[in-house]
């Protein structure tokens, strides 16, 4: 195996065991020795790849939002490139839920840690809110692909679309729904109706 593909595994190694502890026994609770012992791995291999418990915990957000280890980013991939030739802001919308579902239900688990440790700990807070604004990020390029089509309804602004959307599609809204049975089919369907009334101008 070369040594650059090797590295990469045992990252993802790594990450996979990470995520697995983090949504089981939260942050806090677990140990760079308990990630070793998981993934196999001495606890130095987990200094030499990331540093810090953070960082894993950073890279496990990131491999769970994108649902691989590539280098692209989330607005880059295929689904977007579709989405973005899409005429239809129906199907934009459709579109976006769907594959913001696949994504909320890789990286929900491991958000909810997050959630829950910023409460205590300044550099989970800190990272909580670099999430947050990715998320506004990403969502605003979604309203603009529905602004780009004339397509949002007579008197919302873009700036109030998004916060609309920010709202809806939040990871908190999310998890709560999970609680209290919601599946992801469930919730997909659910926020599919709420943006297209929401949004649209002919919804």
């Amino acid at each position: 195996m070369a040594e650059g593909v090797k590295k990469r595994a045992t990252r993802r190694r790594i990450v996979d065991a990470a995520t697995a502890l983090f949504v089981a026994e939260g942050y806090g609770a677990t140990t760079l020795e308990q990630i070793a012992a998981r993934a196999d791995v001495a606890v130095q291999t987990i200094y030499f790849h990331f540093g810090n418990k953070r960082t894993v915990l950073k890279e496990a957000v990131d491999v769970a939002s994108v649902g691989d280890d590539e280098p692209v980013p989330l607005l880059d991939r295929p689904w977007m490139d579709r989405l973005r030739a899409e005429t239809d802001p129906g199907a934009v919308v459709d579109g976006w839920v769907a594959a913001s579902r696949e994504i909320v239900e890789r990286v929900g688990g491991i958000m909810g840690v997050v959630r829950d440790a910023a409460v205590v700990d300044p550099e989970m807070a800190e990272q909580w809110a670099v999430n947050e604004e990715q998320r506004a990020t990403a969502f605003r390029t979604f309203v603009d692909l529905l602004d780009a089509r004339d397509a949002l309804r007579s008197g919302l602004s873009a700036d109030e679309a998004t916060d609309i959307v920010v709202a809806v599609m939040s990871i908190e809204v999310y998890l709560l729904l999970a609680r209290r049975g919601w599946t992801p089919e469930r919730w997909q369907r659910w926020i599919t109706r709420t943006l297209r009334t929401a949004l649209l101008s002919d919804a």
